[in-house]
């Protein structure tokens, strides 16, 4: 273990811990139900930032920062933002299609598993691949850029698409990210209270890097082999 793995597990705890004091739990409830945006910026911009960090730690076996990472930060608390909006918006109109007839509604426990369920199913049917290809798009950007602000206008959107990967993006990320971990996930995500659940979602993107962090580090390690 390197000084870089404590740092980061040490601030990821830091964080955590806030969570588990009354009084900072509390303020972090009120600031998230009074300022839901802001705090969705600061939620997702920091810990998937930190999952973007991690993720490279894995694959590269040593700490170090992509190229443009403020930018990718401010990426990430926009989309921050956005959570924000529509977990509430997929949320409250899964509930309410429900109370009128257009999905299941089930009485008790089973009732409420059933609603998350099925709201996490149109959030990553509807509008998960939007934001997924926004972001692919985005990072794109960054790239093209070489991580330089003033770049970014002298980059080309033509470029951006065409460098994009986008059958490997609908036939992995779509495909088989949507329906084996993120609906499953924000199944349990919707089970939670809504002050948690841009932050749970955050903390998903964490796990999910690492996950595809450690199988493309195995892939390379394969090829080698080979």
């Amino acid at each position: 273990m390197k000084k870089g793995d404590l740092i980061w597990a040490a601030v990821l705890l830091a964080l955590a811990s806030l969570l588990l004091v009354p009084a900072t739990r509390e303020a972090f409830i009120a600031a998230t139900k009074g300022h839901p945006y802001i705090m969705g910026f600061i939620k997702v911009g920091v810990l998937a930032t930190m999952g973007e960090l991690l993720a490279l730690r894995i694959v590269r076996g040593d700490w170090g920062a992509p190229v443009g990472l403020w930018m990718r930060a401010v990426v990430w608390g926009l989309l921050g933002m956005s959570f924000a909006l529509t977990f509430d918006v997929f949320g409250s109109g899964a509930a309410s299609a429900a109370t009128r007839g257009l999905l299941p509604a089930l009485g008790g426990r089973a009732g409420t598993v059933v609603t998350a369920l099925l709201t996490s199913t149109l959030i990553n049917l509807c509008f998960a691949p939007t934001m997924m290809a926004f972001h692919r798009v985005t990072d794109t950007f960054i790239d093209l850029a070489d991580g330089r602000f003033s770049a970014l206008p002298r980059v080309r959107l033509r470029d951006v698409v065409a460098r994009i990967d986008w059958y490997g993006f609908v036939s992995f990320v779509v495909v088989r990210t949507v329906p084996l971990f993120w609906i499953p996930a924000h199944t349990v995500t919707f089970l939670l209270p809504p002050e948690y659940r841009v932050l749970n979602s955050a903390l998903l993107s964490i796990a999910l890097g690492a996950i595809l962090a450690y199988t493309k580090k195995a892939a390379r390690s394969e090829q080698r082999a080979a």
